[in-house]
């Protein structure tokens, strides 16, 4: 297997949604126009709390400072697994599988925080850009790693980053986070960039003004029957979409694509409070006992909480698993 550590560097930051007004313009131009702005690297992701936003350099600049917006002091770096050559684009990924285990799990126990970004073509792993060093180290008996310059790929050894490798801290045992099921039920999506302006208006009252009440942030301790929660990627140029299924109703269903069988996902949500973004193993929490179980997963970071989404008709068996971690820990 290869590790690609991406060209993108990429800044976390969090929207208040009482100041999404402030960027709506912005998002706008990042979510049609890329081509106007040279973003690469998109994502948004509405929470009952916040949007959160994931986003490399180029699309930074485009959004004003405010102080409706906290943007995480790291810059993250995006790796990709790839498992015999390049998959084909387009086609439509299993989530945080054993190839993402395979990265996630080694990190945490050497003390390396990950976000996790799940797309409809493939996962990203975003790590700090300080831990690359120990990321290299750690990772570099398992994969062959190569860094992405200039569109080209050139292997990386530990040799080239001994200089700034400092010995990775002992990390401590894990919290296990409750984890709580919406009944919402979602879809995940792609779009053809071609017929993303046919759904422009559908996407901008979604996003802009079909808002539900704010919450605060630690709403999540809550029991929650439903969930408001949409995200939007748009990466190198491809679309990867998460709705629940009553939005989706009101999409042409011609522009929406998804798998041949239609499956609906339930999400699991990860943190009875924020997690913040020093804490190690969380991915891993949900993605060792998912993985070994074979349960496909869909995993997304945000600011505050974390969120992966499984087949509907394995959320009994998920929760049954997650709840016997946590029983088995105590």
């Amino acid at each position: 297997m290869d590790l690609h550590i991406l060209e993108h560097r990429v800044r976390v930051l969090s929207l208040a949604r009482r100041g999404l007004w402030l960027y709506t313009h912005p998002l706008l131009k990042l979510l049609f126009l890329p081509q106007r702005c040279r973003c690469k690297f998109f994502s948004l992701t509405e929470t009952p709390e916040d949007y959160t936003i994931m986003l490399d350099e180029e699309g930074f600049q485009e959004l004003p400072p405010s102080e409706f917006m906290q943007v995480a002091d790291s810059m993250w770096l995006v790796l990709s697994v790839v498992s015999n050559g390049r998959e084909p684009p387009g086609c439509q990924a299993t989530g945080v599988t054993k190839i993402a285990r395979s990265v996630i799990a080694p990190l945490a126990e050497h003390h390396v925080s990950v976000l996790m970004l799940s797309t409809y073509q493939t996962d990203f792993i975003l790590v700090r850009e300080r831990d690359l060093p120990v990321v290299i180290h750690t990772l570099a008996g398992e994969f062959d790693i190569y860094k992405e310059e200039s569109g080209e790929c050139v292997p990386v050894t530990c040799e080239d980053v001994s200089n700034g490798f400092l010995k990775p801290k002992q990390a401590a045992s894990p919290t296990l986070h409750p984890v709580q099921s919406p009944q919402t039920r979602f879809c995940i999506l792609t779009v053809a960039p071609d017929t993303l302006p046919a759904i422009a208006t559908m996407l901008i009252d979604v996003l802009f003004y079909s808002h539900s009440p704010p919450r605060e942030a630690g709403a999540g301790s809550q029991d929650l029957d439903s969930i408001t929660f949409f995200a939007f990627s748009l990466i190198d140029g491809y679309i990867s979409i998460v709705m629940d299924a009553e939005t989706q109703k009101r999409f042409p269903s011609d522009l929406l694509l998804t798998s041949s069988t239609g499956e609906l996902w339930r999400m699991v949500r990860i943190g009875g409070q924020p997690l913040g973004f020093d804490e190690c193993g969380i991915v891993a929490q949900i993605a060792e006992p998912l993985a070994t179980a074979d349960i496909s997963a869909y995993y997304i970071s945000t600011f505050n909480f974390d969120h992966a989404l499984v087949p509907e008709e394995g959320i009994a068996e998920v929760i049954q698993l997650l709840q016997q971690r946590q029983g088995s820990s105590r």
